[in-house]
């Protein structure tokens, strides 16, 4: 298990009307992302929050703005968000026939790149473009909805793809998991291998958000 993983909570389980909170409860837990869920109702049956939320937010905030695009047609909406302020922007693999184009797309953007899988995907479908991401998002849960509950077939998942960054020397990469992760089942997440966690209705559900954060983090200790 890593000793130094970063956890991400989503804002989608936030509440919409005073997003600043939001912020101020992740800086109050020492969160080191925020992650902001993009969906477009098309790609997955949900419509979210799109470029000028994250502008506002990235107007209140130093964290690191984790932008996962739920979306079809993602190489669209990659300059827009860019723009917006991300500093990582994710697109689905199942979403492109040309993850090449949206990747080196990303790039250009001066933002870092990831990729993210549905649970049903095949994960040989990510692997010839492990070597030029930085982040693979593994979906824990059918994207789409917050408060779902995790699949545990995801734990063998992640550690199929650590072991397939290991072997090609692909550790800068990280692994990031997203979908029903909670308090109870974080650690195991982590030593199957992943780096991030993205928490959203754990986190801004509870009755202390900001100590939940906070407890999250001694699961490394």
């Amino acid at each position: 298990m890593t000793d130094n993983f970063k956890l991400a909570p989503s804002i989608l389980s936030a509440d919409f009307s005073d997003l600043q909170s939001a912020l101020k409860i992740c800086d109050g837990g020492n969160a080191h992302w925020i992650h902001v869920d993009v969906m477009d109702n098309q790609f997955v049956p949900n419509l979210t929050i799109g470029p000028p939320v994250v502008k506002s937010l990235r107007s209140k905030t130093q964290k690191f703005m984790d932008v996962h695009m739920m979306v079809i047609n993602p190489e669209k909406l990659v300059e827009p968000f860019a723009r917006a302020g991300a500093d990582n922007i994710t697109f689905h693999i199942e979403a492109t026939d040309e993850p090449e184009n949206i990747i080196d797309l990303i790039r250009s953007c001066g933002c870092k790149v990831g990729v993210s899988i549905k649970p049903k995907t095949p994960l040989s479908d990510i692997y010839p473009i492990l070597d030029r991401v930085d982040v693979v998002l593994v979906m824990s849960v059918e994207p789409g909805f917050g408060g779902q509950g995790y699949l545990p077939e995801s734990s063998e998942k992640i550690a199929s793809i650590k072991s397939f960054l290991t072997e090609n020397c692909l550790d800068r990469v990280s692994i990031e998991v997203d979908g029903g992760i909670k308090l109870h089942n974080a650690k195991s997440i982590l030593e199957a291998g992943a780096d991030i966690l993205v928490a959203g209705s754990e986190v801004f559900k509870s009755n202390d958000p900001v100590q939940t954060i906070k407890d999250f983090y001694k699961l490394s200790n």
